[in-house]
């Protein structure tokens, strides 16, 4: 996207710093290097669209001097980030306990004896020292919470997985170091807050919740209102103030020293404020985004960008800028409609949405997944539902057991936000009630996931088959805890050791499925994929290609509680060639022919076996 060339010293902003358009306030780092220029010619005409061309100026030599010690020499962009090799988990620190040792080295040793083998990158959530929000009130960005462990322990999870660490870019915790010196109207962070004036008319500033946007809070020099999206104990920095910038420049890089290979920036969309605007995805966010992508590729272009950006899917898509932003994007219309189109039984929706979405740019891709410690995101399914299927949606998932959280609109009305509810749960029936088919079409949804372009990601809870932790909710007032469960180690082994168990019977197929999938070219996160038509409603299918094209994959999926019949002939396999189900292990000696679909049942079809492990293999049949 053009980004047009902001004037600070004319916007309306809502706090005005000291020292803004005044670099002579600021130390300027004194470098002659010959990589100077290279860095300036990066990141110099990103600060510009910014910030004044002067404060550009003594940016530009102050983040040299932070990276000029880890500059990569090539600097050339790496578009070999990931192949079809890539699978990720999404953890809390403490997923797992035992009541003895730290959580993050039960979580490794977990990570070790169960997925070393299946999953090749770990995206543990905020393990910081927090006040709130589980994790994302975060009052000291450089230290590990240590009821969680040590920065050891995040180190020993790098050294066997690609490591995604959380960037909490938009605010800190009320606790954090910064505002207690706002409160006292200390530097640095007096100058780190937004203030408003509680008058102004701020109706059209997008809410994520249905708490006030300002905050009244008692400083030094009488109360003032800070700006706080998520909550009064999350308050949002200012980006404004150069300063802010180059704190988030140094955390990036100790996560960078610590072993993080992806970055993931949390709610960026709200990191820029400015009066009269909605202030979501303003200019100046998506420069800073550029921004930061830069700064990493000078250092290691094998690291990754990712935006989470919960809106609907066209705000979402713009975070990939020219191929120049974010490296991956949440895919967040995906577990909306999956969960429609299971709950109806139906992809007409799922089809339609799969349509319109563009291939990920060059050097980009998708972020798959299903479910994640927060809910299943409703905006992103906004003008994609019909109202009635919408409303079924909710019953539904009130029914299973699920919350509903709400945000308020500008017109001060209040509209669903988020279903809050396990995915394992929300999948236990359709729109019609709970039936017998609860693993199954868990399964599928899953099988869905793993086939689709980008880079499949998956929620602890949903490969352990977590239920509802109704508890959890009752215990902290807040809905999302109903999917943040915490297992005790040895119950879970003991789970994990009864074949009959719903959480063996997920894990024990949701490893073999995955370990199928990593050995499949035509999987690539940015292989070719065609949406497929087929006659029967009740079948989702799509069609994917290797980049050399030599394997392709016909994935079909029933998305009924209902036998469903699968006309080989309406794929158009390649007759000289020889077909097979990956998952089953049929082979198709006659592809003029019917083929029956079990309630939920997937096919990977394909004309290529590519398989290192015979054991995740079925015989060919």
């Amino acid at each position: 996207m053009t980004v047009a060339k902001s004037k600070p010293q004319q916007s309306k902003t809502f706090h005005e710093f000291s020292g803004q358009g005044k670099p002579a306030d600021y130390p300027r780092a004194k470098i002659d290097h010959p990589s100077l220029r290279r860095v300036s010619d990066n990141i110099k005409p990103l600060l510009s669209k910014v910030y004044p061309e002067e404060t550009a100026n003594w940016l530009t030599a102050e983040i040299f001097s932070l990276i000029q010690h880890t500059l990569c020499p090539s600097g050339r962009e790496n578009l070999k980030k990931w192949n079809y090799d890539n699978v990720l988990l999404i953890t809390y620190g403490d997923s797992i306990v035992d009541g003895d040792r730290a959580p993050l080295a039960v979580l490794a040793e977990f990570l070790e004896n169960h997925l070393q083998d299946t999953i090749t990158g770990v995206h543990i959530l905020p393990f910081f020292p927090y006040s709130s929000d589980d994790g994302f009130a975060i009052i000291d960005y450089l230290q590990v919470n240590s009821e969680l462990g040590s920065w050891d322990d995040v180190r020993r999870i790098a050294s066997h997985f690609n490591l995604m660490v959380d960037l909490v870019v938009n605010h800190v915790s009320s606790q954090h170091q910064w505002f207690q010196q706002f409160k006292q109207q200390q530097k640095p962070g007096c100058d780190y807050f937004i203030t408003a004036d509680p008058s102004a008319d701020l109706s059209q500033v997008v809410r994520p919740r249905s708490t006030p946007l300002l905050t009244p809070v008692e400083t030094v020099d009488g109360v003032k209102h800070v700006w706080s999206t998520f909550s009064a104990d999350q308050v949002d920095v200012n980006f404004e103030n150069p300063d802010v910038l180059l704190e988030y420049i140094k955390i990036i890089l100790a996560y960078v020293e610590a072993g993080a290979r992806y970055i993931r920036l949390d709610a960026v969309g709200f990191l820029w404020k400015q009066r009269g605007t909605n202030c979501m995805h303003l200019p100046e966010t998506h420069a800073i985004v550029r921004l930061f992508r830069e700064i990493l590729q000078l250092i290691d272009p094998g690291i990754a960008i990712i935006t989470e950006t919960n809106v609907p899917n066209r705000e979402n898509l713009s975070y990939f800028g020219n191929r120049n932003e974010a490296h991956m994007i949440y895919n967040f219309s995906l577990p909306p409609l999956l969960l429609n189109a299971l709950m109806q039984g139906r992809s007409d929706h799922l089809k339609t949405w799969m349509m319109s979405m563009p291939p990920a740019p060059i050097g980009c891709a998708y972020f798959n997944f299903t479910a994640s410690h927060d809910g299943i995101g409703m905006r992103p399914a906004e003008g994609l539902l019909t109202d009635d299927e919408y409303q079924e949606l909710l019953t539904a998932m009130r029914n299973f057991g699920g919350k509903i959280s709400m945000r308020t609109r500008p017109d001060g009305s209040e509209s669903p936000y988020e279903i809050n509810i396990s995915l394992f749960d929300a999948l236990k029936g359709t729109a019609k009630g709970e039936d017998q088919w609860q693993v199954e079409r868990f399964l599928c949804s899953q099988t869905i996931m793993m086939a689709l372009e980008g880079i499949p990601a998956f929620y602890i809870h949903s490969l352990l088959a977590s239920h509802n932790n109704t508890n959890g909710v009752k215990a902290t007032g807040h809905n999302r805890a109903i999917n943040r469960s915490k297992w005790d180690l040895p119950a879970l082994e003991a789970a994990l050791a009864d074949p009959a168990s719903p959480h063996a019977k997920v894990l024990t197929e949701m490893k073999r499925l995955i370990k199928i999938r990593r050995q499949q070219t035509a999987f690539h996160p940015n292989a070719t994929q065609y949406t497929l038509h087929p006659l029967n409603s009740a079948l989702f299918a799509f069609w994917r290609q290797s980049l050399t094209r030599d394997q392709s994959i016909f994935s079909v999926h029933n998305l009924s509680n209902q036998p469903q019949e699968l006309r080989l002939h309406d794929l158009n396999l390649v007759s000289t060639d020889d077909w097979y189900d990956l998952i089953s292990g049929h082979r198709f000696t006659d592809t003029d022919v019917v083929y029956p679909l079990q309630p939920y049942q997937s096919v990977w079809i394909t004309n290529k076996i590519n398989s290192a492990h015979d054991d995740t293999m079925p015989t060919l049949l």
